[in-house]
């Protein structure tokens, strides 16, 4: 497909290639797709130098609004938001839909695996529409029952489910931009051809926006791309051995939002990087999912060692680099920036001629306080963030032994009944 406005429907396949194709509308109205897949673009729109030089003097949200139009036909607004989130996510898609009419949001959060305040941001909103599921399990675990839920295609169409987080093709679409937009603002100059590479850190868990870095790098933008994962590094040992296998668990570290072993964003990049191919993708994930370990391809393992470099970063390296940053320039990162940071310091270090550099920061240092003690700094806590203690709290909680997967369906039931005798 050429680049420009989309004059005729953009398909979205699985990764998977047992499920039939959908437009945008069917993409989003999901999770993953009925053959266990991610929906991925069948065709991926090719930039020219001359698209990128005049996207280059647009705003943050002028990028998203171009991007999207490549991949979307009309705006559609879902009825039914579900989402699983490992912090950041929920109060965010909170956020954007608390008190809309005709739109309710279930949330899932890892009880014990996000900070105090990111709890609190999520369990203080008491929106009739907001509905929040406290999980006695890890993020990995909380995606399970989403996956179930997902899984039968027919529920999905009746309640128009659709998730929020990165298994969603339209949260990878907008992550995209994250990538234009660092390429624009750190490339020396957009004169040259072909035009200069820039080295895009991205600190990670679920891969999402890594599998966004990589759709850009098809599309044409020059960027490196580094991933830079904590302790959890199934990611770091899949860039460097081609090891896609689960450690024994998942270690709790100060970047609580990446302690993840199952970045699901993976099959995308697999399938991107192996040409398409459904089939390949397919054996190799439901190996992984059935042992829970696997071997890249030689040729697929390859092919992403030219994409990505990778790290994996301690917490003491999280904490120096926090104190690092804050000596140096003043600035507070929180512990999942400061993953990434910790490879621009390593290799400002060595002294040696590199690419310009953008390290990508995911989130607020305010809402990592523990973290920010850990680094020897004093953190500074907004009032609104001061305030969250003293609100009423409601989250209703899944327990080990529960049911995940039939509470999540009950409740998406309940909140349909009220909707369908009002139509």
């Amino acid at each position: 497909m050429s680049q420009g406005k989309a004059t005729r429907i953009m398909w979205y396949v699985s990764t998977r290639g047992m499920a039939p194709r959908v437009d945008f509308e069917g993409a989003l109205f999901s999770g993953y797709a009925p053959d266990g897949g991610l929906f991925m673009p069948e065709e991926l729109p090719q930039l020219h130098i001359q698209t990128l030089r005049q996207w280059s003097a647009l705003s943050y949200p002028s990028l998203v609004k171009e991007l999207c139009n490549l991949f979307i036909g009309p705006e559609l607004i879902p009825r039914d938001v579900l989402n699983g989130t490992s912090g950041d996510t929920g109060s965010a898609a909170i956020e954007s839909v608390q008190g809309a009419k005709n739109m309710d949001i279930i949330v899932l959060l890892p009880q014990g695996h996000c900070t105090k305040i990111q709890e609190l941001q999520m369990t203080t909103v008491l929106s009739e529409n907001v509905h929040v599921f406290g999980v006695e399990g890890n993020s990995d675990e909380l995606d399970e029952p989403i996956k179930a839920v997902f899984a039968d295609v027919a529920f999905v169409k009746k309640h128009n489910l659709m998730s929020l987080n990165s298994i969603n093709w339209s949260r990878v679409l907008v992550q995209m931009a994250h990538h234009f937009f660092a390429y624009f603002q750190c490339a020396s100059s957009l004169d040259t051809h072909p035009l200069p590479p820039v080295e895009v850190v991205v600190p990670t868990g679920a891969a999402g926006n890594l599998a966004a870095g990589c759709i850009a790098q098809k599309m044409g933008l020059p960027i490196r791309l580094v991933v830079a994962v904590n302790r959890n590094d199934i990611i770091h040992r899949t860039v460097q051995r081609g090891d896609f296998s689960l450690s024994e668990a998942v270690e709790p570290t100060l970047a609580s939002a990446m302690d993840i072993q199952v970045p699901y964003n993976m099959e995308r990049i697999f399938w991107l990087l192996s040409g398409s191919d459904s089939q390949g993708t397919r054996a190799l994930m439901e190996q992984f999912e059935r042992t829970q370990s696997t071997s890249l391809p030689k040729e697929l393992h390859s092919k992403l060692l030219g994409a990505v470099t990778s790290e994996s970063v301690s917490d003491e390296a999280i904490t120096r680099t926090m104190g690092r940053c804050w000596e140096e320039n003043q600035y507070l990162l929180c512990p999942h920036s400061a993953v990434a940071v910790s490879y621009h310091y390593r290799q400002t270090d060595r002294q040696q001629p590199s690419l310009p550099r953008c390290c990508l920061a995911p989130a607020s240092a305010a809402k990592f306080p523990e973290a920010v003690l850990a680094a020897g700094l004093t953190p500074e806590t907004p009032a609104e963030i001061l305030a969250l203690e003293f609100k009423e709290t409601r989250c209703t909680p899944m327990r080990k032994g529960d049911d995940w997967t039939l509470m999540l369906r009950n409740t998406i039931e309940s909140l349909s009944w009220p909707q369908r005798g009002h139509s």
